[in-house]
């Protein structure tokens, strides 16, 4: 009886104390403040950190002491630290910020992971940078990562360099959550037009081959826009903005969850009216639809819907007189470019557990881009008052599935990852011939339509593949990474046109693949030191424009690249700053170049070999409380190694529109005393390059100033903006040919100035 008694009285004992110890309990939710998103992983600690936990995936947390804790701290990765009272239902709005060292990513894998652990050069612009910026086009945003240039070409229009010259080749992979927008063999340099500025939630740039995980087209470097995940909160917001040259601006969003289903819509309609003689309008309409359904905790189905609306008039270059006299008036009245964009895609994510996770995703996109182009406009010989040229239309609709599988393993912290890709997409293209009347100032000021069509084929693309990464720790601090992708392109082409056309080819089918590894290690040598290399392959095939737009098929094969990479990170003063450096070297061989013949005809051949390398750094300093300098570039140099052109040997020159060097620093204030204001300067930069392959002539670059300040109270943010602050002439891309020189002007100074409205639960 007695030693009964005794336990009874023990277990008793233990009941109270466990019930002392568990009487200060606090729970509560973190939420991103911009976003309204929750923060899943933040951890919440008492004043003294001798107490903490961490919010799951709903950013929820219960924090539980034995002692009274009347105030928490609560911190996550890209956000800053926030000292908040324990009372009541406790809210915590965590404001992000930008950092380098400790982000995660998605792109490097298709899954979330730290950017330490990815043995490749990646650049994330956040979602703070997207909104300190209220940048009007992409490249003022893509402009801010070291070794990126995206040429503006006017009206989202663009091109591109990421580890290559400023060009309108298949170099580069553009992607939407991990999706190509477009399909493999129909690339366009102007693919961005189709994005949805207004739902990207941040950006993911992969400088350098991933066609490893990929596939084809990522060669120069793969850019990932993020769509904002639904908030778990109401948030709404609208803005307006309207520029000193004509260009006004609308944006939208709306989000909230319902039980297990998340809603987002977002969007913006944006246009431009200029004087007829400039021939620069242009309008787009660009929506985001986002709904996310959790069945339960293990799995998600998401659904994206986005639609692009754009048309915009074609400007052209510009001689070197009108260039330097800042006379801007367009040589043609009627060119213009139109898209029309529809892309659905549906994805399913379970967790087995966890060692297993499936990702399956079904997409289709019908893509439409028609055009009166002004570089197809060619002279009547012995008429100079009439001109030739031609409206045509690309189109593709495609229909594709992507699946994944990623598996856990117990030894030496392995992971797989596996997957294949199928994509179906039937092409066509449509060319007809028009008359052009120029008048006696050489300006192309109206055309007629003919009923001569000059193209009409269909090509059924039809790209296949799979592709496996492993990843293991063999010894602490040490990651290694083996990935491998096979691919297979089937284009089935069928001419409208008889032979002897303008583009008459026959009848053809074509299919090209590749095998491409890559290999790569990460060391962290501390939780903020650490260095990567790896060897990567990409390619690119033909377009099925290169292939199909002649009098006959050519043969040709896929462009190949070798990479070669070295790169590593640093933390700098306890936190204050931060440093990343990638050194690179990547040798390119049969590369797809339209060959002049001996009749005086044009044919796009494999030839010459290049190569390029360079560094590229990118650093940050909080010089004083609240004062950030970041500064960020690279320098490079492109070559022909074996290169011959029209009987010339152009081996060891520079390849042209290759800079020297791209730069981008900024200086931005946001004071502690005046919370909610920010001011910032920032300097773009772009070194000498020659202009054409047998370097005779030469464009210096230029250097650019932009300012740019606002301030948000509660609910409304205002801003002002002012682009070229010195009203700088210069070119965004100069090219030489046997026509002469054209210069695309860059911007001149430009006042853009805006409102928006805010709601969510943080600010009311």
């Amino acid at each position: 009886m007695f030693p009964r008694f005794i336990l009874l009285l023990i277990s008793s004992l233990a009941i109270l104390k466990m019930d002392v110890v568990a009487q200060h309990r606090l729970s509560g939710h973190v939420y991103d403040n911009e976003s309204g998103l929750p923060v899943p992983g933040a951890t919440v600690s008492s004043a003294d950190k001798k107490t903490q936990t961490k919010t799951n995936s709903a950013g929820s947390f219960v924090l539980e002491s034995a002692a009274p804790i009347n105030e928490i701290i609560v911190s996550s990765v890209n956000y800053g630290q926030q000292k908040v009272a324990a009372a009541g239902n406790i809210r915590v709005f965590l404001q992000p910020q930008d950092t380098q060292l400790t982000e995660v990513i998605v792109s490097a894998n298709r899954e979330q992971q730290p950017r330490s652990e990815a043995p490749i050069a990646i650049h994330t612009i956040s979602k703070s940078i997207i909104n300190d910026t209220k940048a009007t086009r992409l490249d003022l945003l893509l402009n801010k990562v070291p070794g990126v240039f995206m040429v503006d070409l006017g009206n989202e229009q663009h091109a591109m360099s990421i580890r290559q010259p400023m060009g309108y080749s298949n170099m580069y992979l553009y992607l939407e959550d991990g999706v190509p927008i477009r399909t493999i063999g129909d690339f366009n340099h102007n693919a961005l037009i189709e994005i949805n500025q207004a739902a990207v939630d941040r950006v993911e740039v992969i400088k350098g081959p991933a066609s490893s995980l990929y596939g084809s087209e990522a060669v120069g470097g793969a850019v990932n826009f993020i769509t904002p995940t639904p908030s778990r909160i109401p948030t709404a917001k609208v803005q307006v903005e309207a520029g000193s040259r004509g260009y006004k601006r609308t944006d939208f969003s709306a989000s909230n969850t319902f039980g297990k289903l998340g809603l987002y819509i977002g969007g913006y309609f944006a246009d431009r009216n200029e004087d007829d003689r400039k021939h620069n309008d242009f309008r787009k309409l660009a929506l985001t639809f986002r709904a996310d359904y959790r069945f339960n905790e293990k799995s998600i189905l998401n659904f994206t819907a986005d639609y692009i609306d754009y048309k915009t008039d074609q400007v052209g270059g510009l001689d070197s007189t009108n260039f330097y006299s800042k006379n801007y008036e367009s040589f043609y009245r009627f060119t213009y470019r139109k898209v029309n964009a529809l892309r659905l895609k549906a994805a399913l994510e379970h967790h087995w557990n966890e060692q297993n996770k499936t990702m399956v995703t079904l997409l289709h996109r019908n893509t439409a881009i028609g055009q009166n182009p002004f570089y197809s406009i060619g002279a009547v010989p012995g008429n100079p008052a009439k001109a030739t040229g031609q409206i045509n239309e690309d189109a593709f609709n495609s229909y594709g599935i992507i699946a994944q599988h990623r598996k856990k393993f117990s030894f030496l912290n392995a992971r797989w990852i596996t997957g294949v890709s199928v994509d179906y997409s039937p092409a066509t293209y449509r060319a007809n011939y028009i008359d052009i009347d120029v008048n006696a100032d050489k300006v192309y000021y109206a055309y007629t339509a003919t009923d001569s069509v000059l193209t009409d084929y269909n090509v059924d693309l039809f790209n296949s593949a799979v592709y496996t990464q492993f990843e293991l720790n063999p010894v602490e601090k040490l990651k290694v990474l083996v990935a491998a992708r096979y691919d297979r392109m089937d284009y089935d082409f069928r001419n409208a046109l008889p032979p002897g056309s303008y583009s008459g080819a026959a009848n053809a089918s074509n299919y090209f693949s590749y095998f491409t590894p890559k290999i790569g290690f990460t060391y962290g040598f501390t939780d903020t030191r650490g260095l990567y290399v790896n060897y990567s392959v990409g390619f690119a095939p033909p377009n099925i424009t290169d292939l199909f737009t002649g009098v006959q098929v050519p043969t040709l094969t896929p462009s190949t690249y070798n990479n070669y990479e070295v790169g590593g990170w640093a933390g700098i003063d306890e936190g204050r700053g931060s440093v990343d450096l990638a050194l690179y070297k990547m040798d390119g061989k049969n590369e797809i170049m339209s060959v002049r013949q001996s009749d005086g005809t044009y044919k796009n051949q494999n030839v010459g070999q290049t190569t390029h390398y360079g560094i590229e750094a990118n650093g940050r300093y909080e010089v004083l409380k609240g004062l950030q300098l970041r500064v960020g570039g690279t320098i490079a140099h492109h070559e022909y190694k074996q290169y011959v052109k029209n009987d010339k040997n152009l081996s060891g020159h520079h390849m042209s529109q290759a800079p020297s060097y791209f730069l981008n620093n900024e200086l931005s204030y946001k004071p502690g005393f005046l919370k909610g204001f920010r001011i910032s300067v920032e300097w773009q930069g772009m070194g000498g390059y020659h202009t054409d392959p047998e370097n005779t002539a030469k464009y210096n670059g230029f250097n650019i100033f932009n300012a740019r300040t606002g301030y948000r109270f509660r609910s409304v943010e205002v801003w002002v903006n002012c682009l070229n602050v010195g009203n700088s002439v210069y070119a965004t891309i100069v090219e030489k040919s046997a026509w002469g020189t054209t210069y695309r002007p860059g911007q001149l100074r430009t006042l853009n100035v805006g409102i928006a409205w805010k709601l969510n639960q943080s600010n009311q």
